[in-house]
């Protein structure tokens, strides 16, 4: 009896251990099998809005596919999103990273900021696992030679290249100071807008920068101003380049103000108000009402989670460019998925989608934009040659 007593309660830990190692079984569905799926941009912060935009995107599209059913390994599979905020900064980023590395995730879909996305991109990198960022656009993140990073969005060196020739062919500029906020996105974007203008003309009078946390730019642009310039670039986000943009029209400026993608969102009018007026921003990509897909993406994350930001259409896409991915290795196991990337060859939201050796998308295109009567208004697309 003493032996019988032993026994049973190792057999009772024997099964509650089983059951815990089932970890990736769906409770109540026999045979369903989990795959999850790392989103990871700011939720705090003042960039949360976007990147609650990314994370309303991916969150869309995994519902989508779930309703629909996807089955791998002839086994029904269930996705689950797993949303980690890193605050937009690049050492939170990487905790994250590690976190989602540790817990087996399959895939991850981000990070948002090129700043979090490029130290991440190591931790995933090192752990296998697949990475698609829907909006990192700066040009050090796929130059690492990471089999495991990809990103649905043009790079900035094609988006600073139209900025620069438009600044000085579309816009006159020949006097031109420029500001970034010193994150790799930042001051890489504005690094690429300075070469591109440079070499159509343009003479850059002013090279000054800030930070991705500051709200007050009097210092900077009172010195600026006295140069006289034409255009003042802005490489940064929409949380500074609205107070920014304030501070300029009452300090007189007569310089036109131009940014990138992180201006070109409903945000930053809100956060420049009547200010915003004749302000011009890109953003890479086509407008939304152009995309393949877009009207109806717009109908459906709308009537769900409000306006778009900018970069939901992109997140969505980058869910569905992985789960092809997995389709195609029949399998959600990270190594197969990494070895199916790079014949993607996917009719996205956005466009085609298919990538390059070092896993930046072909085929891309750049869109100006200039608020009119407190809205952003489609100046012109600029397509890539290749």
């Amino acid at each position: 009896m003493r032996v019988a007593s032993m026994y049973w309660p190792m057999v009772l830990l024997g099964f509650i251990l089983g059951l815990a190692g089932c970890g990736k079984k769906e409770g109540g569905a026999e045979g369903v099998e989990v795959v999850r799926i790392g989103s990871v941009a700011p939720l705090t912060g003042p960039q949360a809005h976007l990147g609650k935009d990314n994370e309303n995107g991916a969150r869309l599209a995994v519902e989508e596919i779930n309703a629909q059913g996807l089955t791998l390994g002839g086994r029904p599979v269930r996705l689950e999103l797993i949303g980690e905020d890193d605050a937009a900064d690049p050492k939170t980023a990487t905790i994250v990273a590690q976190k989602l590395s540790d817990q087996g995730v399959n895939a991850v879909i981000g990070h948002l900021n090129s700043g979090t996305t490029i130290p991440a991109s190591k931790i995933y990198h090192d752990a296998g696992i697949p990475q698609i960022s829907p909006s990192a656009t700066a040009i050090a993140y796929t130059a690492q030679g990471y089999k495991t990073a990809y990103r649905v969005m043009t790079n900035d060196e094609q988006q600073g290249r139209v900025l620069g020739e438009f600044a000085v062919r579309g816009m006159g500029a020949k006097r031109i100071a420029v500001i970034d906020d010193r994150t790799a996105y930042g001051q890489g974007l504005a690094d690429q807008f300075e070469k591109a203008a440079r070499a159509v003309g343009g003479e850059i009078i002013a090279r000054e920068f800030t930070s991705d946390r500051a709200t007050d730019f009097t210092a900077i642009l009172t010195s600026i101003k006295g140069k006289n310039p034409d255009v003042v670039f802005f490489g940064g986000m929409d949380a500074q380049a609205g107070p920014m943009t304030i501070q300029m029209r009452r300090l007189g400026f007569s310089a036109r103000l131009l940014g990138g993608d992180g201006v070109m969102t409903s945000e930053y009018l809100k956060l420049a108000g009547d200010s915003a007026d004749g302000v011009t921003a890109s953003s890479p990509g086509l407008p939304i009402d152009d995309m393949p897909g877009g009207p109806e993406f717009r109908k459906k994350f709308e009537s769900r989670f409000g306006v778009i930001q900018i970069y939901a259409p992109y997140a969505y896409d980058a869910v569905h460019v992985l789960v092809d991915a997995m389709r195609r290795a029949d399998s959600a196991e990270p190594a197969r998925v990494v070895a199916a990337l790079p014949a993607t060859d996917l009719k996205g939201v956005t466009g085609q989608i298919r990538f390059d050796a070092k896993g930046d998308t072909t085929g891309g295109a750049v869109t100006l934009y200039q608020v009119k009567n407190g809205k952003w208004e489609v100046l012109e697309t600029v397509k890539s040659a290749q």
